[in-house]
């Protein structure tokens, strides 16, 4: 049994001890519980993680029944389209009324290609496409530096290297690398820095083609006007627009990456039909866990009656700061490490236009749009591309920015959010307007956090009770991983927490 175990990575093998073997998604052929009776789970949280955790064990012929405080499965992965209503903590009931076929992603909304998340997209047949996290048409800007216009990306890239190429290079051929490199080193390095600067005569930066055209290239009589004036090296790094170029260099942001067809929530609706929705209860809000000898109690309230799971094991799949809420018997150790966890706050807007003037006026087809204001992000939507109207995410903020907009009513966060935009697109931003949504995570019931804060990394020794069973307890979601606010994190933390409950029942 424990060799079949380390054949399919549930345990090491002689030949692989020491050496972490890769998951593989198990499938109902992989193994079964042969000979035993179908060992029950209650799965806690109906998020990506608990979705997870039960579509896996279910493979594997395990009784589950997963518990969602929620209307909707998914968690923190939530798709805002046409008639969908929330109401928040703080009483502000909204009505999206976004046209058909148009949405927002309030939660996740871009998987980078080494995420788990896109081999789960592939085996459930949730079909993707290319979303445009960096765009060169896109633009930057920092009002606080005194800009009086935004700048196109390509413009900020190519102003910024060509100045730092143009610095390293007088600089190596004047001898002040000498010490650090070779003559022939040298002269590798002023050959890479004249291409990657566009550098002119005498290693000189004065602009070119990368920074763009104010008439484009076209038939013959139309060489192309290139973008003049171009600044000096202190106006660039005056302006700040070199911050925004290390995002895309970032494992988790590089492009490509991907989205699910019609929205992110295709994956919780696809997970739970997997697990089988009536295996799914919604508006189910836990009160109490209680771990006995035998198994464990789960008592939840849906539909105003009170009611009580009872199976052989539990999976905690709720972000911390709502478990830790939860009344239970696992001790001080799990509720000081849940309690440790912090959560944070973030939000976005989505801003519904009847054209698609971004796409008309600005040449822009998906991307992110840099800004100091308190907007911070201005997201293109990669989809829906030529069509009539479009869905910009007019913020998408974190921290204090989040926080103050929080404060606001859906009618001013609108109204702040589009003025900051009228200075960076102009007032097509505001006159093209037909309807807007806004989401903000630390004022969502039932979840109140966009990611959490965990000091000192998940393998910490306080998140020893958390990383461990508890009696029949097991702890998933990505809180728990180096990837938290991703759903590889909430995957990955699935995965883990399957493994170890399977190898304990086989076990037993």
């Amino acid at each position: 049994m424990f060799a079949t175990m380390g054949a399919l990575g549930l345990a090491p093998t002689a030949q692989a001890a020491g050496r972490e073997q890769p998951f593989r998604a198990l499938s109902a052929s992989d193994f079964t519980l042969t000979g035993r009776a179908a060992a029950k789970v209650v799965v806690i949280g109906g998020g990506i993680a608990g979705l997870a955790a039960a579509y896996e064990l279910g493979k594997a012929g395990y009784d589950c029944t997963v518990l969602e405080a929620r209307d909707r499965t998914g968690g923190r992965n939530l798709t805002v389209r046409g008639g969908d209503t929330t109401v928040d903590l703080d009483g502000h009931r909204q009505t999206a009324r976004f046209a058909d076929g148009h949405y927002m992603n309030a939660g996740p909304a871009r998987i980078a290609q080494w995420m788990v998340t896109l081999d789960y997209c592939r085996e459930l047949g949730v079909p993707i496409e290319v979303f445009t996290n960096v765009n060169a048409d896109a633009y930057l800007y920092n009002e606080s530096t005194g800009m009086d216009a935004p700048v196109r990306h390509r413009t900020a890239k190519a102003d910024v290297h060509g100045h730092v190429a143009e610095l390293l290079a007088k600089a190596t051929d004047r001898g002040a690398l000498d010490g650090e490199l070779t003559a022939a080193d040298r002269e590798r390095l002023v050959e890479f820095l004249a291409d990657w600067g566009e550098l002119g005569d005498k290693l000189t930066y004065q602009g070119g083609e990368r920074r763009g055209y104010t008439t484009v290239p076209a038939a013959a009589g139309t060489p192309g006007v290139l973008l003049g004036d171009v600044p000096t090296a202190s106006e660039v790094f005056a302006d700040g627009v070199g911050r925004y170029f290390s995002f895309e260099f970032g494992f988790d942001q590089a492009m490509l990456m991907f989205q699910p067809v019609g929205g992110m929530d295709r994956i919780p609706q696809a997970l739970t039909r997997a697990v089988g929705a009536h295996r799914v209860r919604t508006g189910a809000v836990v009160s109490k866990i209680t771990d006995k000898a035998g198994g464990v109690s789960v008592t939840y309230t849906q539909g105003g009656r009170t009611k009580v799971v009872e199976a052989d094991y539990a999976i905690a799949a709720l972000p911390p700061n709502i478990l830790a809420k939860v009344p239970h018997n696992l001790g001080s150790g799990v509720q000081s490490a849940l309690e440790s966890i912090a959560p944070s706050s973030a939000a976005k807007i989505g801003l519904e236009y009847r054209s698609r003037w971004w796409e008309l006026d600005h040449r822009i087809y998906g991307g992110i749009t840099e800004t100091d204001l308190d907007v911070t992000h201005i997201w293109h939507p990669s989809y829906g591309f030529h069509g009539e109207r479009g869905v910009l995410i007019g913020y998408y903020n974190y921290g204090a920015d989040a926080d103050a907009y929080a404060a606001l009513t859906p009618r001013q966060r609108e109204q702040r959010a589009v003025a900051a935009g009228v200075k960076i697109y102009g007032e097509k931003y505001r006159t093209e307007l037909v309807s807007s949504f806004s989401h903000h995570w630390r004022q969502t019931p039932h979840l109140e956090a966009a990611w959490h804060s965990t000091p000192g990394g998940p393998d910490a020794p306080r998140y020893k009770p958390l990383n461990e069973p508890t009696g029949r307890v097991h702890f998933a979601g990505d809180w728990l991983s180096y990837t938290d606010a991703w759903q590889h994190g909430a995957f990955t933390s699935a995965r883990r927490a399957v493994t170890a409950l399977h190898a304990r029942v086989l076990s037993s």
